[in-house]
């Protein structure tokens, strides 16, 4: 690596600076501003990256709620977060046991195992195939990973740059950005919120929050979630069958999220899109363990690409994604497939069960307490996430800074999930009982 004299005697004299005594340092205008040149590197950033509208969401979320506490220290022990969907309920005895036995074996001689195989260990493939999936599909076509928010993106890898993706509109935001971050866009419309190069599919009331894809423009990849996030409407069969069906015709590749799928009561309602005849030639499919079992901390999920899924040259397109997985990823945490495989045995199973009746106990209050008050709701029944629709005129941003402020509760404003959520707030069942029912009583005397 070769550095000019100028940098060679900026370095020496930072260095130098650094052990000095503060009298001496010197506060060369001269010296500074050549320093301050030479902090920035020569590469050009990446342009898509400064297209992406403000950060992330949910680290958003975060802030805003950090800066209220530091301006009211004292409301710290009140705040009840009904906001982003993470577990809050301690990982099951037999679930956690597979975690233990996972780690204690990495201590023995006998046990211990380094790098693991890219796709998973074969065991656990074989039982998400078979007790998750009941053989629809071959252990060979699921891909274990770290969770389905990384798989997205690396899904994104896989297509690249030259694709136009369409996406529930509102929809949980990671199917956008990873889109504007890979190059497919063009710049947001500052008017409408929307990207060029993207097909908004409009899901609100009118429609029952379910898009009507084949009355909108063609894409090549076509994101989809059921249950969703963040309205908590689930798709019926019917549904399914004619989303299949359009993304047959128009040859998309549909990439079904089914992270919610054990919430699923409403038998009309498939937690699987192979279970929908033809799916397997059109889509894919990606999962997580996180809402299954509290893994969201654990990171464990996967994906399932069918044999028969092709790109139009014919490629598997199962090959080119192993290809990503094999190349950017050693592995899921051998610890972590230990708990996977404990998830889906019958006790584990059993103890699943357990955690989303809980969770689905905290949506059926909160829904029931919305529409008590007068409000419009969507989710809550197939779903930890019910969708309430804010009054005319009310900004579910105001709306998330008002409760935040008045009643010390997080939310997540609408809007968060792109413009089609505006006039809406989303309410996250997952916290404990106790925190759902005061949520419930303080939401009641601010919303009203």
């Amino acid at each position: 690596m070769k550095f000019s004299t100028a940098t060679v005697f900026v370095c020496m004299a930072t260095a130098a600076n650094a052990f000095a005594p503060a009298s001496t340092i010197s506060t060369s205008n001269s010296v500074s501003n050549s320093a301050s040149a030479l902090s920035m590197s020569g590469v050009t950033r990446n342009p898509n990256f400064a297209k992406l509208a403000g950060g992330y969401l949910f680290p958003e979320i975060g802030r805003r709620r950090n800066a209220y506490l530091e301006a009211n220290p004292d409301q710290a022990s009140r705040i009840i977060s009904l906001g982003i969907g993470d577990t809050t309920m301690p990982i099951p005895p037999h679930i956690l046991s597979g975690l233990v036995d996972g780690a204690t074996k990495l201590g023995t001689k006998e046990g211990y195992s380094g790098y693991g195989a890219e796709n998973g260990l074969a065991s656990l493939r074989q039982k998400i195939a078979t007790v998750l999936y009941n053989d629809l599909i071959s252990p060979d076509e699921v891909f274990v990973s770290d969770g389905a928010k990384c798989d997205i993106m690396r899904v994104q890898q896989m297509f690249g740059s030259d694709v136009v993706s369409a996406v529930q509109d509102p929809s949980y935001p990671v199917y956008v950005d990873t889109s504007v971050m890979m190059g497919q866009t063009g710049e947001i419309d500052k008017a409408t919120s929307q990207y060029d190069n993207i097909v908004y599919m409009p899901c609100n009331a009118e429609n029952e929050f379910f898009p009507d894809y084949a009355s909108l423009p063609r894409a090549d990849v076509v994101y989809f979630c059921s249950p969703n996030n963040p309205t908590g409407a689930a798709a019926t069969k019917a549904q399914l069958e004619g989303l299949v069906k359009t993304c047959t015709e128009r040859g998309s590749i549909l990439v079904f999220d089914a992270a919610y799928a054990p919430f699923i009561r409403d038998p009309d309602v498939p937690k699987s899109i192979f279970e929908i005849e033809g799916a397997k030639e059109c889509a894919m499919e990606v999962n997580s363990f996180s809402k299954y079992a509290g893994f969201t901390g654990v990171r464990l999920g996967w994906t399932v690409i069918p044999a028969g899924l092709k790109f139009a040259d014919g490629t598997p397109v199962k090959q080119d994604f192993s290809r990503v997985m094999s190349t950017a990823f050693n592995g899921a945490s051998i610890i972590a497939q230990g708990g996977g495989l404990a998830c889906l045995d019958p006790e584990g199973q059993a103890e699943i069960e357990v955690l989303i009746d809980y969770y689905l106990g905290n949506a059926a209050l909160l829904k029931e307490a919305m529409q008590s008050i007068g409000f419009k709701t969507v989710g809550g029944d197939n779903a930890p996430y019910v969708f309430v629709q804010l009054p005319e005129g009310k900004s579910s941003w105001e709306m998330f800074s008002e409760i935040l402020e008045k009643a010390q509760v997080v939310t997540i404003p609408g809007a968060g999930f792109g413009p089609g959520g505006e006039g809406y707030l989303r309410l996250s069942a997952f916290a404990p009982r106790d925190n759902i029912i005061e949520a419930i009583t303080r939401l009641k005397a601010v919303m009203v």
